[in-house]
């Protein structure tokens, strides 16, 4: 088996916002082809690899997204500051001195976020939070013409944060960025590699799709192209082991398993395939975390939504500090979903199916 912890921090550290996902495709791409039959992409940009064993076998659709939250240049000031559009969920506090990379035509640029020196701040000031509208990033450019014409900065150019990947004091907590959803796309990877060369009951699909911070839209083109009759969306967890958040909040915790989203604002799970992952657990000795949010957004929606209707669910890796520079996963618990998700898409056979989409 591949390492997974090398695995991970190749996919944290590679940048990769909504819309621009051309280099963490790159590198899934890599790592899915050895195990696959066929790698193709869709209109959108999603990578989908097949494996591929009778057409009258079902579908069962992988889902994780490879886009992360970032920044995009929105123009450039006469100093040579940049001002910035927000891609997907950020809060405002969270962008405040912090370092990014800007990806132009002609290569990257490194800058920093940032704002009033607290020296010179009244007391107000220095009580409030500041909006991203007031933000700016420093790139060391003399002005407008030097930032456009020796580093190459264009409107529209991608940012993306820039975090090292590092075993937490050499424990098995994982820090990093982008954890989601790069942590749903190392649970993929590793069940791919896992059923590469196993004699499946069904046409896998491991889709990693784009754009799902902006709206699940890669989600939604992929599952038109796939047509799943399961799908099984790996994501990253919200969890609620640190101060400041409550167990009505979240109620996932780090390093105690995957878990499963019996809620959230995009979708429900499938009882019967809820059963089965419970029952697969349990025959692996696995104990699962579940989750009940008030809100979130999620790609196994438009997996749900497909063909008709495709029963679905959302397994997670716990993840604390979400949509930030630095986030914490576990290792112990990417390597049980990985486990789990194997052996549940082995018993996906076409009576199994047929069983989950039954309402009789």
């Amino acid at each position: 088996m591949s390492d997974i912890v090398e695995i991970l921090k190749t996919l944290s550290e590679a940048p990769g916002i909504s819309g621009h996902e051309h280099e963490i495709r790159n590198v899934m791409k890599d790592i899915l082809t050895p195990h696959v039959d066929t790698v193709a992409t869709d209109g959108l940009g999603s990578l989908i690899a097949h494996i591929k064993k009778d057409d009258d076998l079902p579908n069962v659709m992988l889902s994780a997204h490879m886009d992360e939250v970032g920044l995009m240049v929105r123009y450039i000031t006469s100093d040579g500051f940049i001002k910035f559009q927000t891609i997907g969920g950020w809060l405002d506090q969270a962008i405040v001195g912090q370092r990014w990379v800007i990806s132009t035509s002609s290569g990257k640029v490194n800058g920093i976020s940032g704002i009033k020196t607290p020296h010179v701040m009244s007391a107000e000031e220095r009580n409030r939070v500041f909006k991203k509208e007031n933000l700016f990033l420093d790139v060391g450019a003399l002005d407008k013409e030097d930032a456009m014409t020796r580093l190459g900065i264009r409107p529209g150019d991608p940012i993306s944060p820039i975090s090292k990947f590092e075993r937490l004091n050499q424990s098995d907590f994982l820090l990093g960025k982008a954890w989601d959803d790069r942590a749903g796309l190392a649970v993929m990877s590793g069940v791919i590699e896992a059923l590469n060369g196993i004699d499946l009951p069904c046409n896998i699909y491991a889709v990693a799709t784009v754009q799902e911070e902006v709206g699940l839209r890669g989600a939604q083109t992929s599952s038109d192209i796939v047509a799943p009759d399961i799908g099984i969306n790996l994501e990253s967890g919200v969890a609620s082991d640190y101060p400041g958040i409550s167990e009505f909040e979240a109620q996932e915790s780090l390093g105690k398993g995957p878990a499963i989203f019996l809620h959230d604002s995009s979708m429900l799970p499938n009882h019967n395939l809820r059963d089965l992952v419970e029952e697969t657990a349990a025959n692996l000795d696995m104990k699962l975390q579940y989750n009940v949010l008030s809100g979130y957004g999620q790609d196994g929606a438009e997996m749900q939504r497909s063909k008709g209707g495709a029963p679905s669910i959302n397994i997670t890796v716990p993840t604390r500090y979400l949509h930030s520079h630095n986030s914490i996963i576990h290792l112990n618990d990417v390597n049980k979903a990985i486990k789990l998700v194997s052996e549940v898409v082995k018993k996906l056979d076409l009576e199994t199916v047929n069983n989950i989409r039954s309402f009789e």
